[in-house]
């Protein structure tokens, strides 16, 4: 681990939002809206108010998009955008020198909850859709939920899911404490879904592993 006073708490790259990841972001974003297969990057760190600095650093170096920025008492996230790969990845450089942090210095991702409901009752169905920010739940339809730390990991966890499988995503909080998601859709969809999501989570514990 690197020696530095800044604390990693999350770097996740995503290579191309998938369209309904993309405009879930953009329908409560307060910056600046990503575009359908925009690659992103979501960086957390401590302390908090340092965010500000990095996000003006990157912005100045390369021509990354600001699309959402949190800060909360001990990390500040930022997510940023930009068609071209080679700017965000820049931009998360940018950072990195800056810092003196590494990919492994970042916090280890750790699945909270995993769980899939299938067949849905209809009761269950409208207390989900009540609790929606995306797409609807319907009844009869199988549901995966998913939590985890550091949240912003759930980002690319959804990402990958989308990529995968024909479902729906309702919700997903990928900052705070804990980060929450849930999808639907067709039960062997959900399966292959759920599937997607563990093995990129597992994947980032053992790139992180490696670059420590």
């Amino acid at each position: 681990m690197t020696q530095t006073n800044f604390e990693l708490r999350a770097y996740t790259f995503i290579d191309s939002l998938q369209p309904q990841l993309a405009q879930f972001i953009a329908k409560d974003n307060r910056v600046y809206d990503p575009a359908e297969h925009d690659a992103s990057i979501f960086l957390e760190l401590a302390p908090a108010m340092e965010i500000h600095r990095m996000i003006d650093l990157v912005l100045k170096g390369t021509r990354v998009r600001l699309g959402s920025l949190v800060t909360e008492r001990h990390f500040g996230m930022m997510q940023i955008q930009h068609p071209d790969q080679g700017e965000v990845l820049e931009a998360a450089n940018i950072v990195f020198r800056q810092t003196g942090l590494t990919i492994g210095d970042r916090a280890e991702v750790k699945i909270l909850a995993n769980h899939i409901v299938r067949g849905i009752e209809q009761d269950h169905a409208i207390a989900i859709t009540g609790m929606a920010k995306g797409n609807m739940a319907v009844a009869n339809e199988s549901m995966l939920i998913m939590e985890s730390t550091p949240a912003a990991y759930l980002a690319i966890a959804c990402n990958e899911a989308l990529k995968a499988a024909n479902v729906k995503l309702i919700t997903i909080r990928p900052f705070g404490a804990t980060g929450r998601m849930i999808l639907t859709g067709p039960e062997s969809e959900i399966d292959s879904a759920a599937e997607a999501v563990v093995s990129i989570l597992d994947m980032l514990n053992q790139d992180r592993a490696a670059a420590r």
